[in-house]
């Protein structure tokens, strides 16, 4: 489903979480613990950020993304924290999957099959194409710590702890934003053509189709979001059915590998939104596997049990020795119950093993600021965390928060200002961005790359700022 033209896209992207980011998780451990369902604000859904989850997506999502002649890197991956089954494109090159939509997907292929429908909106051009820029807008409020470690507010306000906040009625502008049976039909012909161009069964995406094909009958009021958008028809199935059952790959199926990221994906989400009782239902201790496991270590978390989750996680990690996001969790399960000191190890441990993951490196950096009294070269060694977060995403406003605070802490304040104006430039917020980058450049040598940096974010503020008031915005 396609969404919205960029210039709506800015706008939808432009709202910054009302209350200011702690500088570091630390500050909110006085505040209640806030867990992923209480992380849904009042006014509408969020976008969520986990390594672990992204990772697979990705890996499902690659070989389609290449199949349709797209650079994988440009296309960006969201996860919209909302039960709702929906997924649409939007602004150019960003796709977005709803937890609800991902939880009731049964196999990998039926995702992947999704994926390939929503890719072919992409390939086909099916989205209004306006002035670039919104990938900086999209990524603007993204607080990019792991499922659980959502956001961290001081005085601990949940309508406030989400990682960008839509308003109901804007956010609807992307849901219910509706395109015609023949783009749609398009779309299911050029998935189907990008599937097998993959080596990719299609057989998933029509069993996605006919698992929900009931929803024809129902008032638009009634159905699912995905399904007001991208309306079914026996005929457009039949079509579908017909494409994907001539091609050499139909016979295609899941590897066990692809089978258990995805069960990993589903337990993960579900522990995670679900409430800690229906986790213990769903997963319950005769249930041995990998998956059962891990969400009954995520349900002691949230049911504010670190010592239960850690015993788990430490379980796991044995017969899991490489699995990076075990310790991960881990990390995150200390952090948050205040004991960071004990979280260090766990997340060097983490970025040990999975050394390019930007969120891996966030989260150690963030720990090391929280130590930064607790042993010599804490702080600089928080920085080059947090640089090499920034390298991978240059558009992860966190991490740049993060880093002018260790900047500061270091007695750097020029480059503390850079990395303020980075932080409000990637918001959206051209006003401070411009404020920031003046400051900077007062402290800067002149000439210098950093100097030019500062220059630069200047500029393209005021450009920003210039185009938004011409637009009346």
């Amino acid at each position: 489903m396609p969404g919205p033209d960029k210039r709506n896209l800015v706008k939808l992207t432009s709202r910054v979480v009302r209350s200011g980011l702690a500088a570091t998780l630390a500050l909110s451990l006085n505040a209640p613990a806030l867990h992923a369902q209480e992380s849904q604000p009042r006014n509408g859904p969020s976008l969520i950020r986990d390594s672990e989850i992204e990772a697979i997506l990705r890996a499902d999502a690659a070989p389609i993304f290449r199949a349709a002649g797209l650079q994988s890197d440009n296309v960006h991956i969201y996860l919209v924290n909302d039960r709702e089954l929906n997924a649409f494109v939007a602004g150019g090159q960003n796709l977005f999957l709803n937890t609800g939509l991902i939880m009731k997907t049964k196999t990998p292929n039926e995702l992947m099959g999704v994926i390939a429908h929503e890719t072919g909106h992409i390939a086909d051009g099916h989205l209004a194409r306006n002035d670039e820029g919104s990938r900086a807008a999209m990524a603007t409020q993204l607080v990019t710590m792991g499922l659980g470690m959502v956001a961290a507010f001081a005085g601990g306000d949940p309508g406030a702890a989400a990682a960008l906040v839509y308003s109901a009625e804007e956010f609807g502008a992307l849901q219910y934003f509706t395109f015609t049976r023949v783009q749609e039909a398009s779309a299911d012909q050029a998935g189907a053509r990008f599937l097998e161009t993959a080596g990719l069964s299609g057989k998933g995406l029509v069993d996605f189709f006919n698992n929900f094909k009931y929803e024809e009958v129902f008032a638009n009021a009634k159905r699912d979001k995905f399904f007001q958008s991208h309306p079914l028809t026996a005929v457009r199935i039949d079509a579908l059915k017909s494409r994907v059952e001539a091609a050499p790959h139909y016979g295609v199926v899941d590897t066990p590998e692809a089978i258990a990221q995805h069960a990993i994906m589903i337990a993960k989400l579900k522990a995670f939104i679900n409430y800690p009782v229906e986790t213990y239902r769903d997963y319950p201790e005769t249930d041995t596997s990998f998956p059962a496991r891990y969400a009954r270590a995520i349900a002691h978390y949230k049911d504010l049990e670190p010592d239960k989750a850690v015993e788990l996680l430490d379980a796991l990690a044995v017969d899991y020795p490489t699995d990076p996001y075990i310790f991960e969790f881990k990390g995150q399960v200390l952090f948050e119950a205040g004991r960071s000191v004990e979280a260090e190890p766990a997340l060097r441990k983490a970025v040990q093993l999975a050394p390019d993951q930007s969120l891996l490196r966030m989260a150690l950096g963030q720990t090391l600021l929280a130590n930064g009294n607790k042993a010599e070269g804490n702080i600089k060694e928080a920085i080059t965390n947090l640089q090499r977060t920034v390298a991978l995403e240059h558009d992860n406003a966190l991490a740049w928060k993060l880093m002018a605070e260790a900047y500061e802490r270091d007695g750097n304040p020029a480059m503390a200002r850079l990395a303020s104006a980075e932080e409000k430039f990637v918001e959206g917020q051209m006003g401070d961005a411009r404020s920031f980058g003046y400051r900077a450049r007062e402290l800067l040598a002149e000439g210098t790359p950093e100097y030019r940096r500062a220059s630069d974010i200047i500029n393209a503020a005021e450009v920003t700022a210039l185009q938004r008031r011409g637009r009346g915005g």
